[in-house]
C-alpha cells in the first residue's frame, strides 16, 4: 500500500506563517503526499512552492464554522481555484442542517460545486456536532448536490473522525462519493483502520509520523 497517497498534509492553524507553509510544502514533496491542505489565503503560495511536483493543493472554504453566506463561500472557492487550488474542502452550514432547512444546505453545496466546475469538492460535515440522523441526511444532500467527497471533520470542533461515523457514511453513500477522514488521526495504525472502514483520503498534520512508521506495522496489518 502507498499510504502516502492517501494523505492530505494539513496545516490550518490561524497562526501559520509563510515559513510554516514552505516547510509544509517541502515535507509534502519529500514524502510525496497526495496534497497539502491550507487555508485559502495561502493557496497561491503553496501552488508556487509545489509547481514542479505532483503534490496537489487543497483549499478550505468557509472554514472552520461554515456559517457564512453561500455567496461568500462561492467567492472564496472561485478565488482559491484561480489561485491554483486543485481541490476544495468546504464546511457545511451546520446550523441550517440542524434547523432542517435542507434546501439552504443543498443550495450552499450546489452553488459552490457549480462555481468550481470539475474541481473536486469535499464537504465537511463536522460529525461531532451532528446526530446520527443528521449525518445520514447530510450525506444524502451531499450526493444530491454532486459533492465528490464527504469529509468528517474540521479538526477545530469538540471531536474529529470516528470509525463508527466513517462506516455509517460508507454504508450510506456506497461508491457514489468518496470519504475523507480527518481530525485526530495521528499514527499509522489508526490511519489504516480508517482506510479499512472506507476512507479514500486521510486529512492529518501527522503525515510524516504515519509514513515513517516501521514497515512491520504495515506487514502485520496485511498490507
Amino acid at each position: 500500500m502507498e499510504i502516502h497517497k492517501y494523505i492530505d498534509h494539513t496545516l490550518l492553524k490561524p497562526s501559520a506563517t509563510k515559513t510554516d507553509i514552505k516547510m509544509l510544502c517541502d515535507e509534502a514533496k519529500q514524502y510525496n503526499f497526495y496534497s497539502v491542505c491550507v487555508n485559502s489565503f495561502y493557496v497561491a503560495l503553496a501552488k508556487h512552492l509545489l509547481i514542479r511536483s505532483n503534490v496537489k493543493v487543497c483549499s478550505t472554504i468557509g472554514f472552520p464554522l461554515g456559517a457564512m453566506s453561500t455567496e461568500t463561500k462561492v467567492f472564496e472557492a472561485v478565488k482559491a481555484v484561480e489561485d491554483g487550488a486543485d481541490e476544495i474542502d468546504m464546511v457545511i452550514n451546520i446550523g441550517m442542517l440542524r434547523s432542517k432547512n435542507y434546501v439552504a444546505v443543498y443550495k450552499d453545496i450546489c452553488d459552490v460545486k457549480l462555481a468550481i466546475g470539475k474541481t473536486p469538492l469535499k464537504v465537511i460535515l463536522e460529525i461531532s456536532e451532528l446526530s446520527k440522523n443528521e449525518i445520514l441526511k447530510a450525506c444524502q444532500i451531499c450526493l444530491d448536490a454532486k459533492a465528490d467527497f464527504i469529509k468528517t471533520s474540521t479538526g477545530f470542533s469538540k471531536g474529529g473522525a470516528t470509525l463508527t461515523a466513517v462506516k455509517m457514511i460508507k454504508k450510506t453513500i456506497k461508491n457514489r462519493a468518496k470519504i475523507k477522514a480527518s481530525g485526530g488521526i495521528k499514527d499509522l495504525e489508526t490511519a489504516l483502520k480508517y482506510i479499512d472502514a472506507g476512507a479514500d483520503r486521510i486529512g492529518t498534520s501527522s503525515g510524516i509520523t504515519i509514513v515513517t512508521a516501521k514497515k512491520s506495522t504495515l506487514q502485520n496489518s496485511g498490507y
